[in-house]
């Protein structure tokens, strides 16, 4: 039976971290299901889901604040389960460009968590707009609408409410 471990790490960016994290699993016999990773200003950003059996994981979890200071990383390990996949929601994308301002993130979740929609992956990017400079933000996010909504209703309401602040905005199905 496989068991599963979410592992975060945090730490200044250099080359070879994501190198030295696979090796590390991978010399306790554990396997990367999923992951995602990031260099966010100098600092390098790693989310993995690792699986093994329960005496792997446990020796990997065991062996976690030698790698910390081997690799120079804050690391956390959490035990998880597989998430069940729902089939009463439906995979969308909400894509939005804006000018850059305080806020954007929190009024978009804002915005699904009081309907029920479900955030499942989200990336934000600031850029300066080509010609101009001017600050601009974009986010990309997946999310999971509950099968019983209005997809018109709740389109139409996303876009009045994108409208209202200034946000170039589309939702549509993510496409496999």
């Amino acid at each position: 039976m496989k068991n599963y471990l979410v592992i975060t790490a945090l730490g200044s960016d250099r080359p070879g971290i994501v190198d030295e994290l696979a090796q590390y699993i991978t010399d306790h016999e554990c396997n990367i299901e999923d992951s995602r990773m990031s260099v966010l200003g100098g600092e390098f950003a790693i989310m993995l889901l690792v699986s093994g059996n329960w005496n792997t994981m446990a020796k990997l979890q065991d062996q976690v604040p030698v790698l910390e200071q081997k690799l120079d990383m804050s690391i956390t390990t959490k035990p998880t389960e597989l998430r069940p996949q729902s089939k009463k929601n439906l995979p969308y994308a909400a894509e939005v460009i804006s000018l850059d301002h305080p806020g954007i993130v929190n009024k978009l979740a804002n915005f699904f968590s009081t309907r029920n929609i479900n955030i499942e992956e989200m990336t934000t990017s600031s850029y300066a707009a080509a010609h101009t400079g001017t600050p601009m933000f974009s986010v990309h996010m997946e999310i999971g609408i509950p099968a019983s909504m209005s997809i018109a209703e709740l389109r139409e309401a996303f876009m009045e409410f994108c409208d209202n602040l200034n946000l170039d905005a589309v939702l549509e199905p993510l496409k496999p």
